[in-house]
């Protein structure tokens, strides 16, 4: 795509790479938010696209908030109003594109994760990680709080009290504690990372593409609605689901004992 990301369409997989080594795949004071913006919008509007793997080079995820960057919120002429607005229209887009892409997400992580990079991983339903990964919510490290939605992103995907303990002390996790606490499902040596996610990705891509979108947004919605909101919502997108050509193919092919062969 440009200078940050690299999009690579394989079957139904996209994999999203990020490549600025110069300042650790740092996600502001650069393309690195517009860049992902149009990559969202691209995979959404792709109905083929059934599973989105997002990582960094060799050794490195995120390093979040380029905090060099931020000195220049030390002006007096930038006013806390600018600043709320340039969080509205900058990484809280990218935050709400991430978590809002309507297929499954791989975060891949081969290195550190750190602030807004943890956070990144956070807005993937899934997360593997290599043994060298590690994994900050260190915003209060450097006097600021998680501006990116981190703490609503991190405590639902590792409950209240790990959440807290890792906001508060901005503390990192290696890649093994992060798989105690659950905020990866698993870890592997770091030259079978991409392997890994690629065959988690195989995996989910065998499946019917509109089944996994409204999985998906299910899953999601149960976060925050009653189960009769959820159940409402559950049947009226099985309605849906059992009208598609795809879910006929997929019980056809069950009957026949063969492998589904599905035309999103």
């Amino acid at each position: 795509m440009s200078a940050f990301l690299t999009y690579e369409t394989d079957g139904p997989v996209v994999t999203l790479s990020m490549n600025a080594p110069e300042v650790r795949n740092a996600l502001t004071g650069n393309t690195a938010i517009a860049e992902f913006l149009v990559a969202c919008e691209k995979i959404n509007a792709d109905l083929s696209v059934r599973c989105v793997i997002i990582t960094g080079y060799e050794g490195m995820f995120s390093s979040g908030g380029n905090v060099k960057d931020m000195r220049r919120f030390f002006d007096d002429a930038v006013t806390p109003a600018q600043i709320v607005h340039e969080y509205r229209s900058g990484i809280q887009r990218l935050t709400q594109a991430i978590y809002g892409l309507d297929v499954p997400t791989i975060a891949a992580v081969g290195g550190p994760a750190i602030g807004a990079g943890c956070d990144l991983t956070c807005m993937c339903d899934m997360r593997v990680a290599s043994e060298n990964a590690g994994f900050a919510e260190s915003f209060v490290k450097v006097g600021i709080v998680p501006g990116d939605g981190g703490a609503w992103l991190l405590s639902r995907t590792i409950g209240r009290s790990r959440a807290a303990e890792m906001a508060f002390t901005g503390d990192m996790l290696t890649a093994q504690q992060a798989l105690e606490y659950g905020l990866v499902s698993r870890v592997v040596p770091a030259a079978e990372l991409l392997p890994a996610a690629r065959e988690l990705a195989a995996r989910i891509v065998r499946n019917s593409g509109p089944a996994l979108r409204m999985t998906k947004r299910l899953l999601r919605e149960s976060q925050d609605n009653r189960l009769d909101t959820v159940l409402e919502m559950s049947a009226a997108m099985q309605a849906v689901a059992h009208k598609s050509t795809q879910h006929r193919e997929a019980v056809t092919a069950f009957i026949e004992k063969r492998a589904p062969r599905f035309e999103d």
